[in-house]
């Protein structure tokens, strides 16, 4: 299936349900849009609806539901900026103990935004390097 085959480095290293997930969608957006950036695009949205990016790879969220304002009112021609798989919408207190685990500096004088921000950056880095580890 293609789905299996077009997966992105973070859903290899993340739990099998986001990997089923992803793969799921994939193939049945494969199917109704055919292949490419619309059937991704399809495919990240239900995985961001259960789960949240953390460094380089996803883990469940504690809610289901949208991850950022471009998920909750996103339809195929409303195209906005994305939270990156950061759950923007998970609390203050959420957000930092994410933060705390990826090391974020100054992570205790950061509004809500800065730290999505922050750790939309932290994840960035994390899966670059895990990408450059796996040549």
């Amino acid at each position: 299936m293609p789905g299996r085959e077009d997966m992105p480095s973070t859903l290899r290293r993340s739990p099998e349900k986001a990997q089923r997930t992803w793969e799921k969608t994939h193939d049945s957006a494969v199917q109704t849009y055919g292949e490419g950036e619309r059937s991704h695009r399809t495919a990240f949205a239900a995985v961001k609806h259960e789960f949240e990016k953390v460094g380089d790879h996803w883990e469940p969220k504690g809610r289901k539901g949208p991850s950022d304002r471009q998920a909750a009112g996103g339809g195929p021609q409303r195209r906005a900026a994305t939270a990156g798989g950061v759950d923007a919408n998970a609390s203050k207190d959420h957000l930092m103990g994410v933060a705390r685990e990826l090391d974020v500096q100054g992570r205790s004088k950061m509004t809500k935004p800065e730290l999505v921000e922050a750790i939309q950056k932290a994840n960035t880095r994390a899966t670059v390097a895990a990408r450059s580890r796996r040549g």
